[in-house]
């Protein structure tokens, strides 16, 4: 192709010029060029199979013009290494989890903070508009990245090939892997866990191998990658809320025209509703499914997990670390967190 995804961002100037709607001949000369989109998330996972039928739906209804590739399942790497392409302008576009950006953005984290929101009405109002979605999004937006909206990775819950989580003693001296999150890291801590960052991708051999004791992850999660295969217990923690934002490079983003900007937003938007019906009727039917895989479920009480993160200081400590503006607008939709 004439001009690279490197070139794009370099050169977005005068390939904004040349975007608009127009012949498929234009394409041909090179004046477009194939921009590429980043996710951790498997095949299987609905944040794929939505966001591949937006991306197919883009590029009917611009007629080739606009043609914006998926690579699922860290085929362009890891979750900081899209990150890092994403910011440069080697990528155009990713689908990053919230847990991960809070390296990059620690506020970016703020809605995964232990047993903060148990419910989603409460969750979306906080993420699709208002005070704390804004603070995120100009986060985000210090580093160079456009936020659309968040898709769904759920509720997280343990499984371990170890033993059952009923009680905070449990999950004592147990390797669980995280993602690459702080906040996540630390509430392990905080319960007594060792937890360890491994790559997505690398998570079932690392469980096969027992590297790792256990991950923590929502119910789809846990089947897309299979890891039922490799462990016994599942424990409905329901510890964390972790979802993906659809990121772009702000500068490639902004080089683009209006209607190629209103085009692809219209069936990102179609495609994030999508997702979070589909990945609500998959999270649904998950435990169902994986109990006739073989796993033996188990639903603790969370109140005692919850106390022991106060006895630990978590809470005060990502307060002072949020700041106590964000963590006002964040117990806006949640209530007293930490009490």
């Amino acid at each position: 192709m004439a001009i690279t995804r490197r070139a794009f961002v370099r050169r977005a100037g005068a390939a904004a010029a040349a975007l608009p709607l127009r012949p498929r001949r234009a394409r041909a000369e090179g004046a477009l060029p194939r921009m590429s989109m980043g996710s951790p998330m498997p095949q299987a996972h609905p944040a794929t199979t939505c966001l591949a039928a937006a991306l197919d739906a883009i590029r009917a209804e611009s007629q080739g013009e606009i043609d914006i590739v998926l690579y699922p399942n860290s085929q362009l790497g890891s979750e900081p290494s899209m990150q890092s392409q994403l910011r440069s302008g080697a990528i155009a576009f990713s689908v990053t989890s919230v847990s991960s950006l809070q390296s990059l953005a620690p506020l970016a984290g703020i809605p995964g903070v232990a047993f903060a929101f148990s419910s989603y009405g409460p969750l979306w109002s906080a993420l699709d508009g208002g005070d704390l979605s804004g603070r995120i999004r100009a986060a985000l937006g210090k580093f160079g990245l456009h936020a659309f909206r968040v898709v769904d990775n759920g509720f997280r819950d343990v499984i371990t090939g170890v033993r059952p989580i009923a009680s905070v003693a449990d999950l004592q001296g147990l390797k669980i892997r995280v993602p690459p999150s702080p906040l996540l890291t630390s509430l392990f801590k905080a319960l007594g866990a060792s937890p360890t960052t491994i790559n997505l991708a690398e998570t079932y051999a690392a469980l096969q191998t027992r590297i790792a004791d256990g991950m923590e992850n929502s119910l789809p999660q846990i089947e897309a990658t299979k890891v039922y295969e490799v462990q016994k217990y599942l424990s409905r923690t329901g510890h964390s809320w972790d979802g993906l934002w659809i990121l772009a490079n702000a500068r490639a983003w902004e080089a683009l025209p209006a209607d190629a900007r209103a085009l692809i937003g219209r069936h990102l938007d179609a495609a994030v509703d999508t997702q979070r019906r589909t990945f609500a009727q998959m999270d649904a039917d998950g435990e169902a499914l994986l109990r006739a895989k073989g796993l033996i479920i188990n639903t603790p009480d969370r109140e005692p997990f919850r106390a022991a993160l106060v006895r630990a200081g978590y809470y005060a400590e990502w307060k002072g670390r949020f700041g106590a503006e964000a963590w006002q607008a964040l117990e806006s939709y949640t209530g007293p967190l930490g009490a």
